[in-house]
């Protein structure tokens, strides 16, 4: 048998396990097609809804029989898929389509299955796709339930486990007992699916998405998961069982380690306090987020609550999904940021004809502007939440006062509109704007009189400053957050934001990798915002050092002539000053 079979999928859930493989059966159901007669309809009608009664008899057991408080916050995920047993997309349609077309109920129910899947499959986006995996799995649940097929109860395996499965459903994930599933692979999966977020919560080392990887592991082989880099290796060697052995009680160390830093301030051993908060992009998020420290949400992605349906959300559903967020996370603040579509951003419901080149033409503020119907439903939606806790508007690439002027203007007509049909909303709520152009860092002096905060987008600010595509494979290398021009360009809407008395904070992906904090910290940034697993590893970074020191490093940076020159400066001051933090890959996320 070959040994070291190295594979790569997407890391969904940090840490490391080692075991040996539980091969469980998550195939997809099959079923056979077949013409009924016009006197059989009824009956095949009642096998339907009695499978449909039979799954909301199961998940109902699963959710009275959660005990672990982690996965208590996340029974809304179970209430969601009675939502979808309700729906009547799946119900009335399955119904519709037997005697439509005189066929029986599992047949019905794949063709509408079928029509689901193929309407997520023509929408380019990962957290859309993910939440095809929803219905996928209360699909699966009736078709079982129609042909009379059990399926194994995770919660019935009794051997220490590393779980191998084609997919897992969320209701198998809420199942799980760490004492006996250490982790799990599987063929299909995204980082934002309901399982990988559960996972998260667990603390469950999941790597998924490796296409074929049940084809590949049997019954009982060693495999190894490093959930933090995506890594799975089946049958390993001597040496590298060692290794990784070595690697999972380093991980499990500073894992521990870190926990002691979650409920600790971000400052400086000289009393320099700089603010974290947390990237989201779905309420599901939040509990994670405050778990780990997180201030607040520095920024909340409000496209993804458009890519949950098929429609432009309404006033009350935006409503009601800001505000549970902005209750959840009392009493630190929310930064919404408005509809940032454009560009790689698509949201379905939303018409965006087709642009030679989209980064820069009709995208986030310059799109909402033009729909001004549809921005005035967003913006009225955060106002009337506002009233309900701290809530912050964020507007997307700004780049000139008349921008700002314009949005200022539409908030404050629904302001009045808002007053005169008595809806309560926080008069005082904060304006800020992403500073994500050269154009908006040459004038954020300008901007800064308009606003209350500035964000920078690093991942825009870099990929426009220097000209690159960092999803172009030819150029990607030029995507170097430590080119002099970029160094020059953050210190420069720094010190125009202190000069106008406003906040300056950072939620790209420099804010949540641990290499660039000395680098934040001397620059001068006061709120930074990162995906919640990596605020202790920053913290962790601010609280054992000076903040001079920290200037001093970016003036040494600034001396030099190139990005490789200041990437290998800093990683050698880093690796000196925090050895056990860079000896892994980090991951992370933002703008």
């Amino acid at each position: 048998m070959m040994q070291d079979v190295f594979l790569v999928g997407i890391g969904a859930s940090p840490g490391i396990a080692i075991g040996s493989a539980y091969v469980v059966d998550r195939r997809r159901m099959s079923a056979v097609e077949r013409a009924v007669e016009p006197g059989e309809l009824d009956a095949e009608i009642r096998l339907f809804e009695k499978a449909l009664q039979r799954s909301r008899q199961e998940l109902e057991d699963v959710k009275n029989r959660v005990a672990d408080p982690h996965i208590a916050e996340h029974l809304h995920i179970i209430d969601t898929h009675l939502m979808i047993l309700k729906d009547p997309m799946l119900v009335d349609e399955t119904i519709a389509v037997i005697r439509r077309n005189r066929i029986n109920a599992e047949g019905a129910l794949l063709r509408v299955l079928g029509k689901f899947r193929a309407v997520f499959d023509t929408i380019d986006d990962e957290y859309l796709r993910e939440r095809r995996s929803d219905i996928d799995s209360v699909g699966e649940r009736v078709l079982r339930n129609l042909v009379g097929v059990s399926q194994q109860s995770l919660a019935d395996i009794e051997r220490k486990s590393v779980i191998v499965a084609h997919d897992i459903s969320p209701t198998d994930t809420m199942q799980m007992d760490k004492a006996r599933i250490i982790g799990f692979v599987t063929d299909l999966g995204g980082r934002t699916s309901h399982t990988t977020i559960l996972a998260r919560s667990l603390g469950i080392p999941a790597v998924v998405g490796l296409e074929n990887v049940t084809s590949r592991v049997r019954e009982g082989m060693p495999v190894i998961i490093d959930g933090s880099t995506g890594t799975v290796v089946l049958n390993p060697s001597h040496d590298t069982f060692r290794e990784y052995l070595e690697k999972k009680r380093f991980y499990e160390y500073q894992a521990e380690e870190l926990t002691y830093f979650r409920g600790l301030e971000a400052v400086t051993l000289d009393g320099h306090r700089v603010v974290l908060r947390s990237n989201i992009e779905i309420a599901e998020e939040v509990p994670i987020a405050l778990r780990e420290g997180a201030q607040g949400v520095g920024l909340f992605r409000t496209e993804f609550l458009y890519m949950k349906r098929n429609h432009v959300p309404s006033e009350e559903e935006q409503l009601s999904a800001y505000r549970q967020i902005i209750e959840s996370m009392a009493p630190h603040p929310v930064t919404i940021r408005t509809l940032d579509v454009g560009g790689d951003k698509l949201v379905s419901g939303i018409d965006l004809s087709d642009e030679a080149n989209p980064a820069m033409g009709l995208r986030a503020i310059r799109f909402s502007l033009k729909e001004k119907n549809l921005f005035k439903v967003q913006l009225r939606a955060i106002l009337r939440a506002s009233a309900f806790g701290n809530a912050r508007i964020l507007f997307p690439m700004i780049t000139g006062v008349a921008e700002i002027k314009s949005c200022k203007c539409l908030l404050q007509e629904i302001r009045q509109e808002l007053v005169a049909e008595g809806h309560a909303f926080d008069p005082d709520i904060e304006i800020g704007i992403m500073i994500e152009t050269p154009a908006a860092a040459l004038v954020t002096e300008l901007l800064a009189r308009e606003v209350d905060f500035l964000s920078v987008g690093t991942n825009d600010l870099i990929q426009y400053c220097l000209a690159v595509d960092r999803g172009n494979e030819h150029v990607a290398y030029l995507f170097e957050p430590l080119h002099p021009a970029i160094l020059r360009t953050l210190r420069m809407i720094c010190d125009a934001a202190k000069q106008a008395g406003v906040m300056v904070g950072i939620c790209g992906e420099m804010a949540g990798d641990p290499l660039y904090a000395l680098v934040l910290l001397g620059l001068g940034f006061d709120e930074w915002s990162m995906n919640a697993p990596y605020i202790s590893q920053v913290k962790r970074i601010i609280r054992q050092v000076h903040r001079p020191e920290a200037e001093r490093l970016v003036e040494e940076l600034f001396e030099l002539g190139s990005a490789p020159e200041a990437a290998r400066r800093l990683a050698g001051e880093m690796n000196k000053r925090f050895p056990s933090l860079f000896s892994h890959p980090t991951a992370v996320g933002g703008e």
